[in-house]
């Protein structure tokens, strides 16, 4: 087992920072479990100890290789309160293992509400940090960070129907992710951490890589979350513009890629997530050593 980084009580940006340098490289590895990919051993349990029994293999597998995982709440949501309570369990393992967990749900609601979402996220799943919609305004994520966790607001996603929306242009210039990147700056620069480092964040999919750079400068003190890495297309590459000088400020993740590496038939399918999360490690730090190496 390795030892987390840093206590629950610390400051989420910092607990992150120290996590990417202890993994050697900025892996978050998603967990996405769908039912119908879990290996065969898997089948005949219900659906929420196989998405238990898979996820804290998937855990153990890889936590000497990543800094942190990402558990994708809809994914557990559509089997029911026993695979919530699955999840529960799931994101103690992991914060056991020494990883920063995510809880990827997408949050945002008016501001009690909000308040009790956040609160759900810490009490009963514990998560350093959970993902969340600008839509409504900072009372939409800041109740995150009011409970001493770390919150990723959806900025420019990897999904190609957000061009859509997040690309529209505005009338004083530039679009509107630009527009919720600034709110998202201004709102996270009271709750910087030691290592200067937010506890709100912000979502910028890796085939989002073009508008990364101006990104970076309009938010200079968030944690990016960079989903898209892998199955979805985004590299190594695209992501270095996202660090800063010592390789920190972008948590990268990857799910299909490192989850399923293999048919369901394997056998050893923890070893081949192992060398799935080893071989994204060792992509970001090849393409991340300009940017200065994350070392322990």
């Amino acid at each position: 087992m390795i030892a987390r980084v840093a206590s629950a009580q610390s400051h989420p940006a910092d607990t992150l920072a120290a996590a990417v340098r202890r993994a050697g490289s900025p892996v978050c590895v998603g967990l996405d479990p769908v039912i119908d990919r879990l290996p065969a051993t898997m089948r005949g349990l219900s659906a929420a100890d196989a998405l238990e029994r898979f996820c804290c293999g998937v855990i153990d597998a890889v936590a000497p290789l990543a800094a942190a995982v990402k558990f994708q709440s809809a994914c557990f949501e559509r089997h029911g309160p026993a695979a919530i309570a699955a999840l529960a369990r799931c994101c103690a393992h992991a914060r056991r293992a020494g990883l920063v967990t995510v809880l990827d749900a997408k949050r945002g609601d008016i501001g009690i509400s909000a308040a009790h979402y956040a609160a759900a996220a810490a009490e009963h799943f514990d998560a350093d940090w959970t993902t969340a919609s600008p839509y409504l305004g900072t009372e939409g994520f800041m109740p995150f960070a009011a409970l001493g966790r770390g919150v990723f607001v959806l900025v420019r996603t990897s999904n190609p129907s957000g061009d859509s929306v997040q690309s529209i242009p505005l009338a004083g210039g530039g679009t509107l992710s630009d527009a919720i990147a600034r709110q998202v700056a201004d709102a996270g620069a009271a709750s910087l951490g030691e290592s200067g480092y937010s506890s709100v964040g912000a979502v910028v999919g890796a085939t989002k890589s073009a508008e990364a750079r101006r990104l970076r400068a309009l938010m200079p003190r968030q944690w990016f979350l960079i989903p898209g890495y892998g199955a979805q297309g985004g590299t190594a590459d695209d992501i270095r513009s996202s660090v800063d000088e010592h390789g920190l400020g972008a948590l990268v993740t990857a799910s299909r890629s490192v989850i399923f590496p293999t048919n369901p038939d394997d056998s050893h399918w923890p070893d081949s997530v192992a060398a799935a999360a080893d071989r994204m490690s060792r992509e970001l730090r090849t393409a991340l050593s300009d940017a200065g190496e994350c070392r322990q």
